[in-house]
């Protein structure tokens, strides 16, 4: 078992062993949860780039608006900011 310091500045260094087992890089960024036995860090998952034709299937609604690919990259976009200040993600 690895242990670590919080520092003047609140930070908390993970050590090596456990960075390199998660492959966790530089800049990686963690929900942090409080919980009754201490705090969680998951790391987000930011989505990956796709292509039109993988998500084709979702974008025909009866009643829907049609809307543009960078309409739909702006909702997607405001609503994972959503989620993460919700602490969801």
């Amino acid at each position: 078992m690895s242990t670590t310091k919080l520092s003047s500045k609140g930070q908390i260094i993970l050590p090596k062993a456990v960075r390199d087992a998660h492959r966790w890089a530089p800049g990686t960024e963690f929900s942090v949860e409080t919980l009754d036995e201490g705090v969680l860090l998951r790391p987000l998952h930011p989505f990956g780039k796709t292509k039109l034709e993988q998500v084709a299937g979702y974008l025909r609604r009866r009643g829907a608006k049609a809307r543009s690919v960078e309409e739909m990259d702006a909702s997607i976009a405001k609503n994972v900011r959503k989620r993460r200040a919700s602490g969801r993600y």
